[in-house]
């Protein structure tokens, strides 16, 4: 979470990164990236990428990269309150 808003996780062995849905089309070209499909949708916006597509430093500092940018604009999840 980066100022309250999904930006990048671990999960199982991947990273998932959110990043404008705008660019996902060109993001999922990259070598070990897949749309994230994690509850069995896919869901534009949000990808995973695996070691092979984060070899190096560089690789690794472009998707986190990708994710902050797109953090600066994304909108936050409401939070639900409970009422009593």
């Amino acid at each position: 979470m980066v100022k309250g808003k999904m930006c990048v996780g671990i999960i199982k062995d991947e990273m998932m990164c959110r990043i404008d849905p705008e660019f996902h089309e060109t993001a999922i070209e990259k070598t070990g990236c897949r749309t994230m499909d994690f509850t069995k949708r896919p869901m534009k916006g949000y990808v995973m990428v695996d070691n092979t597509g984060m070899k190096t430093k560089k690789e690794l500092e472009y998707w986190l990269g990708l994710a902050l940018t797109f953090n600066k604009k994304a909108k936050s999840s409401k939070t639900k309150r409970n009422k009593k």
